[in-house]
C-alpha cells in the first residue's frame, strides 16, 4: 500500500513538490516520502484513537476529503513535518501541504472506492493500518457495516462490539 500512495503522491507533487523552489530538487524524493508517511501515520493514528468511523466516513466523502477531520490532522501534521525536516516558514508549509494533501486524498479515495481499480482497496489498507486483525478487529465486518448502513453510528456500535 505505502508503495502505491508513494507513486500516486509523485504523480501528483507537480508544482506544490517538484516545481516549488522552497523544496530543493535533490530532496523531492524526500518530500515526497514525507507526504506518503504523512497520510498513513494521520490514518493510523486516527485508528488507534479510535476514529475509526472518521477515517471510513472520509473513504465516503464523495470527493471531498479535506472536510473531514481526519484529512484536517493529515494536512497539519504534514505542515509541522515540513517545517521541521525542511525549515520551511508556516505560511510556505501550509501552501505546499494545502495545495497536495486534499489532492491526493481525494484520488486516493477514489481508486479505493473504483471496482475497476486495484490499487487500493480499503479491507487491504485497513488491515495495514490496523496491523491486521487483533483482538476479534473485523476489518471485513467492519466495512461491510459502513457501507450498509452508511451512518457513523452503525460503525461506532460495531466498533465498540469488537472490544466488549
Amino acid at each position: 500500500m505505502l508503495e502505491n500512495l508513494i507513486n500516486l503522491v509523485k504523480e501528483n507533487a507537480g508544482d506544490a513538490i517538484i516545481n516549488n523552489p522552497a523544496i530543493p530538487n535533490e530532496r523531492n524524493d524526500e518530500a515526497v516520502s514525507l507526504a506518503s508517511n504523512s497520510i498513513v501515520d494521520g490514518l493510523k493514528g486516527a485508528i488507534s484513537n479510535g476514529n475509526i468511523s472518521d477515517v471510513l466516513n472520509m473513504f465516503n466523502s464523495g470527493g471531498n476529503a479535506a472536510a473531514s477531520p481526519v484529512a484536517q490532522n493529515i494536512q497539519g501534521d504534514f505542515v509541522q513535518n515540513l517545517m521541521n525536516k525542511f525549515g520551511l516558514s508556516n505560511a510556505q508549509a501550509g501552501s505546499i501541504s494545502g495545495n497536495l494533501i486534499p489532492s491526493i486524498l481525494n484520488k486516493f479515495i477514489h481508486k479505493t472506492n473504483d471496482p475497476n481499480d486495484n490499487s487500493f482497496d480499503l479491507q487491504s489498507i485497513l488491515h495495514h493500518l490496523t496491523g491486521g486483525a487483533q483482538g476479534g478487529f473485523d476489518v471485513q465486518n467492519i466495512i461491510s457495516k459502513f457501507r450498509e448502513s452508511k451512518s457513523s453510528a452503525g460503525i461506532m456500535d460495531t466498533v465498540k462490539g469488537l472490544f466488549q
